[in-house]
């Protein structure tokens, strides 16, 4: 029986220009039409499990702004529970600009608005699904973050933290947390040891397995995908595709992965299915616009 998602976290508006290259400080330069796309690492994370047949419940924070209103007609066309998200009057919603080169690759600053007014008494107990998944990423306030994990650990419910942006995590967070999944760059910030080995990345899978996190999956952007617990260890491919922008391709596969579990998968089978969902991503513009669904993963 498919269990039940619940992602919390942010919710941003992309404004997102194609250009040779990203420019360096003090460099001005000029791009191509500039692309507005419904983003935010929640948002793109919960429309990916949804799309790819998670049944999934999504909170977040908006304003009663253009973008707000907008991010909710958005989210009303996926097939998700929305009725938990947050609207603030008279305030600003999140704002993400991008800038992708012409290999795909992007350059990212975000004014984060009422992401960051996302409490943790917006997030009761009653919505955290007792046996199920409970997704979040580090777009919100970390005392949020805290008090979700806190009550999910409680009601036994499986904590995945997708910890991007970097940013200091506490022991208590991460001890008894279900799932991690850095990128290698934030794995080397979360635990102060290089990755830019092999030997290095598995010293650093080791410590969050020694901190009390129960499952490590990395994700190595081309390179693919690699996973540690307990019981293994293994390393999973990607598809090999011409990338046209990268944006959302990790939250497409923190959605997939948390969707392919919620169904019993195992962690490597789930590893691949998340693998071949952020591939597909990465071929197309936009963070969400990019997010495949079910029959393109499965073809």
């Amino acid at each position: 029986m498919t269990k039940k998602i619940l992602i919390v976290g942010s919710s941003n508006t992309d404004l997102v220009v194609k250009t040779d290259h990203i420019p360096a400080p003090g460099e001005t330069i000029l791009g191509e039409d500039c692309i507005m796309a419904a983003g935010g690492k929640g948002a793109n994370q919960a429309v990916a499990a949804a799309r790819l047949g998670g049944d999934v419940a999504f909170i977040a924070s908006v304003g009663d702004d253009m973008f707000g209103k907008q991010s909710l007609d958005n989210f009303a066309r996926e097939k998700m529970d929305c009725s938990h998200i947050k609207t603030v009057p008279g305030a600003s919603s999140g704002i993400a600009l991008i800038c992708v080169d012409k290999d795909g690759e992007n350059s990212i600053v975000v004014a984060p608005g009422t992401n960051y007014m996302l409490k943790p008494e917006d997030v009761s107990e009653d919505v955290i699904p007792a046996d199920g998944f409970v997704l979040m990423q580090l777009e919100i306030p970390i005392e949020t973050i805290e008090s979700v994990a806190a009550k999910a650990k409680a009601k036994g419910a499986k904590v995945v933290l997708n910890p991007a942006p970097a940013t200091p995590l506490s022991e208590k967070l991460l001890d008894g947390l279900y799932m991690i999944t850095p990128n290698r760059g934030e794995c080397a910030t979360l635990t102060g040891i290089p990755t830019d080995t092999d030997e290095g990345l598995e010293k650093a899978m080791c410590r969050f397995l020694e901190l009390g996190v129960k499952n490590v999956v990395v994700t190595l952007g081309s390179k693919g995908s690699c996973w540690k617990n307990a019981e293994g260890s293994g390393k999973v491919a990607t598809m090999k595709v011409k990338a046209v922008d990268t944006t959302g391709a990790g939250d497409t596969f923190n959605g997939a992965l948390c969707v392919a579990l919620s169904e019993g998968k195992t962690l490597e089978t789930a590893v691949e299915f998340a693998s071949r969902a952020a591939a597909i991503s990465v071929t197309r513009m936009g963070a969400q616009p990019s997010i495949p669904f079910r029959s393109e993963v499965e073809m």
